[in-house]
């Protein structure tokens, strides 16, 4: 961003009244339904990013055709009107995005169902506009009653309690649940939160003993890789004292106390095993498993799967690996290196995990071996890897956040994916050079570096797979010191009875060999838990399409009615799940979620 030092008043004025004056100017093409007006205010090169306000969708297009045609239609479609400076956040200031000076302002509007809000940004000279983005900040009619019940003294103290109500509340032991979620880890809990918010009667389920356990129960050493500021949770900001990186039982604990502060239903011990969707009821006949194997069937109108981008362990067959008699587990069954301490450990992969592990053997006087099977970005944790989420910290990178988050999250969320994309080609150039040492010990130990999509770094390769790439935070250090060693998966040429054999006759023994292959995507557990044809309606999940520019059926409708999917990152989960609970808030008030024309599919 673009500093105000040696920006005048004059300066800085100026740059207020012209986005006033495009703002006024593009409410009146809209109100006039004037698309030629429209069209003279936006660049040739620009991009409407929407969510949910005008399209129901969220999606984006690009280019002034697309734009100018398709952003009229949708404002007639859904009444857009009073477009005007939004003066309950910061002034329109100049500011410099991927890149490219602009001024950049907020704004806010109303539509047939509720209130918007918009970011726009416009050219140096403020004429032309080159990002638009129209959101959905709140649906008319959808704050649930908050009751103000404060006890008169003759009140019957025997009478059910808060505690009393709110075990009965969660037992749904006479209704139907209007929404099952399925999984209670952060995605889960915080479309809970916001449907809850909207007077929308959700239900948690996961197969944890407790909640919060599918972090507390994962190795030892783990902690976030990104810092606090990013990682806020909506309506529960956590406290200034927190660290810079969370370690997974302080999230763990923060997801329980989430869930009693927001109340949130959640049944823990309970597995869903399958549903069916009847479309003459448009409803869903969900079978669970309760402790001690109790079966329970479930009618709720809409399911969220919330199972993580990461949620099926992969456990590729790798030929002659039957041929090793000792330990092989996955990743996510690990939990401490002091079982193998002294012992020989091979470990596949050179993702985060894979690397978290191998630190941490290492750690307990293990012999660590790791095996890398396609090439993979590496950067450092701090303080590199926090460049591309920069936006939410002070220029020195402390834990403070660098402004409201409200502001921060919508201007987050009003990058097309091309201006996205450019941002961070550009911060990939910089952490190429912070991190060159680092970068060209690991290339002289025979590590294989790649850093994303046309060097567009890790972000978007956590958008299209899942991971592919590793937050040094020490492990790297040791494979280039040679104290983790490190062999390309090539070279192998099979299992023997105590480990493996290379090409070149070298063999390695082991003890233990972990899998730090991935995950199957929520592809896979669609099919396997809805079958065939519900996956098939439904399509890809996660990965961005390059058409819509946005990630597959992520927080919108699906191909399959009532079938929703939520996942991702902390600020991910933050930011979209209320655009998740609006959209089932609209269908629960009759609300029919049309689209004013075709979208940039066809």
């Amino acid at each position: 961003m673009i500093a105000d030092t040696g920006v005048t008043l004059a300066e800085k004025k100026l740059t207020v009244d012209l986005a006033y004056k495009w703002a006024q100017k593009f409410n009146l093409a809209i109100q006039q339904e004037n698309v030629d007006e429209l069209g003279l205010l936006f660049m040739d090169e620009c991009h409407w990013r929407d969510l949910l306000a005008l399209t129901w969708r969220i999606e984006t297009f690009s280019g002034h055709q697309l734009v100018q045609e398709n952003i009229l239609t949708a404002a007639k479609s859904q009444g857009m009107k009073n477009f005007q400076i939004d003066e309950r956040r910061s002034r329109p200031k100049l500011v410099e995005r991927a890149g490219q000076e602009c001024i950049e302002a907020f704004g806010h509007f109303e539509t047939n169902v509720g209130k918007g809000v918009s970011v726009f940004r416009l050219s140096r000279d403020g004429k032309l506009a080159w990002t638009f983005m129209s959101a959905l900040e709140e649906l008319f009619d959808s704050k649930p009653d908050v009751s103000d019940d404060i006890p008169d003294v003759g009140t019957d103290l025997a009478a059910p309690n808060w505690l009393d109500l709110r075990r009965a509340t969660q037992e749904f032991s006479d209704r139907d649940p209007e929404v099952l979620i399925v999984g209670g880890g952060y995605a889960g809990c915080t479309s809970a939160a916001e449907l809850g918010r909207l007077g929308i009667e959700a239900l948690v389920v996961d197969t944890e003993k407790r909640v919060g356990d599918n972090w507390r129960l994962r190795y030892h050493s783990l902690k976030l890789h990104n810092r606090t500021p990013i990682n806020h949770f909506p309506h529960m900001p956590f406290p200034e004292t927190f660290p810079g990186y969370i370690p997974k039982d302080k999230l763990a604990n923060w997801i329980e106390s989430y869930v009693d502060a927001m109340e949130i239903n959640f049944w823990t011990n309970t597995r869903f095993e399958s549903a069916e969707y009847d479309f003459d009821s448009q409803t869903w006949f969900a079978q669970l498993t309760l402790k001690g194997g109790v079966k329970r069937t479930l009618k709720p109108k809409h399911i969220i799967m919330a199972t993580s981008v990461s949620g099926t362990p992969n456990v590729p067959m790798l030929p002659t690996l039957d041929k090793f008699s000792g330990t092989v587990i996955h990743s996510s069954q690990f939990k401490n290196g002091e079982d193998w301490n002294g012992k020989e450990v091979i470990v596949f992969g050179t993702g985060t995990s894979a690397h978290d592990i191998c630190q941490n053997l290492y750690a307990n006087q293990a012999k660590v071996t790791m095996v890398q099977r396609s090439p993979t970005m590496v950067v450092n944790v701090d303080p590199s890897a926090q460049l591309y989420d920069g936006l939410y910290l002070k220029p020195d990178g402390k834990t403070k956040s660098a402004g409201s988050l409200v502001e921060l999250d919508q201007i987050n969320s009003s990058f097309p994916m091309a201006v996205t994309k450019r941002a961070h080609q550009i911060i990939t150039r910089r952490v190429k050079e912070i991190d060159a040492p680092l970068l060209n010990g690991l290339e002289a130990a025979g590590f294989k570096l790649e850093f994303g999509e046309d060097d567009t770094g890790w972000p978007l390769k956590y958008r299209q797979r899942g991971g592919g790439y590793y937050f040094n935070a020490g492990c790297s250090d040791l494979i280039a010191a040679g104290k983790i060693d490190l062999i390309q998966f090539d070279d192998i040429k099979n299992f023997t009875n105590d480990g493996l054999v290379k090409i070149n006759g070298e063999s390695l023994t082991a003890k233990l060999i972990v899998l730090a292959t991935g995950y199957k995507g929520q592809d896979y557990l669609t099919k396997e838990l809805f079958g065939a044809k519900v996956a098939e309606r439904t399509g890809k999940v996660w990965g961005v399409n390059p058409k819509t520019q946005e990630l597959n059926n992520m927080w919108t409708v699906t191909g399959q009615p009532g079938l929703w999917y939520t996942a991702g990152s902390l600020s991910q989960c933050r930011i979209y799940s209320k655009y998740l609970a609006m959209q089932i808030k609209a269908v629960q008030m009759g609300q029919a979620l049309n689209r004013p024309f075709k979208n940039n599919i066809g």
